[in-house]
């Protein structure tokens, strides 16, 4: 009996060094895994958001040693940001300003540099609001509420200002004009009703539920809307991160630029 129970323990004692030996083993290996993989952290402007997200789940499937952070605001903040010493690989603007102005400081890689998408800007009220026709019809009275991105960070509300300006409406409706921080908070504004107007780019117009906002139409402004995206000059990861532009700028890239409206370069 005494005999049996010791070779009872004995295989008990191998089954358990071997169950835990499979399991140091597969820790390791995929602790291995995990240290090969390199990781990149893209900014992108909020305009950029269905079709950045996306993007980058494309992208990592394609690529499954690469992981993607994303981080999305308006072009303004991420430039700050970076000119903040944020750690960041690749930056993708709405709007050549915030890029030109990170170039002029050496803070981008001048060559990896490209133009990638175009968008336009529109006018758009909420859903059964109809005293509002064209831009002229903000100069009314009754309107009392219009909102537009800050032109000092957001690029579609520099080019509402611009639009606004080249049709001599601009210093008649100052005082009417509420600020968000990028686009996607001026489309939530108008969705709600909490304004009586409101400025985005038709890929964001696009978005909303037909019943909840109505585009009035495009507002022309003296300005090409268009995106560039590059790598930055502080990258600890240029290789993963000019995949990941290939990848916009590719044919699957293209592709899903154009669903979501984008015009592609």
């Amino acid at each position: 009996m005494k005999r049996n129970n010791q070779i009872i323990l004995l295989v008990a004692t191998i089954a358990f060094l071997a169950v835990v030996g499979a399991y140091l083993a597969n820790s390791t290996a995929s602790s291995v895994q995990e240290a090969d993989r390199d990781e990149i952290t893209v900014s992108a402007a909020a305009s950029l958001t269905q079709s950045y997200r996306e993007i980058v789940k494309q992208f990592e499937a394609a690529n499954p040693d690469i992981d993607v952070n994303l981080n999305l605001a308006s072009s303004g903040s991420l430039r700050m940001q970076i000119e903040g010493g944020a750690p960041i690989d690749v930056f993708a603007s709405a709007s050549r300003k915030h890029m030109d102005i990170l170039d002029t400081k050496g803070m981008i890689d001048t060559d990896s540099r490209r133009d990638f998408a175009r968008n336009c800007l529109v006018m758009i009220v909420p859903a059964g609001i109809n005293q509002i026709e064209n831009i002229e019809d903000l100069d009314s009275e009754g309107i009392t509420k219009i909102a537009l991105g800050n032109p000092e960070t957001a690029p579609v509300g520099l080019y509402a200002k611009q639009g606004l300006e080249e049709a001599g409406l601009w210093k008649a409706i100052e005082g009417k004009t509420i600020f968000a921080e990028n686009v996607k908070q001026v489309l939530v504004y108008v969705e709600r009703g909490e304004v009586d107007a409101g400025f985005v780019y038709m890929t964001d117009a696009q978005t909303s539920e037909s019943n909840k906002i109505r585009i009035v139409g495009e507002v022309p402004v003296n300005a090409d809307i268009s995106y560039p995206v590059a790598i930055l000059t502080d990258s600890e990861d240029k290789k993963a991160s000019r995949k990941f532009i290939d990848f916009v700028t590719g044919p699957e890239g293209k592709r899903t630029l154009e669903e979501y409206g984008f015009k592609v370069e």
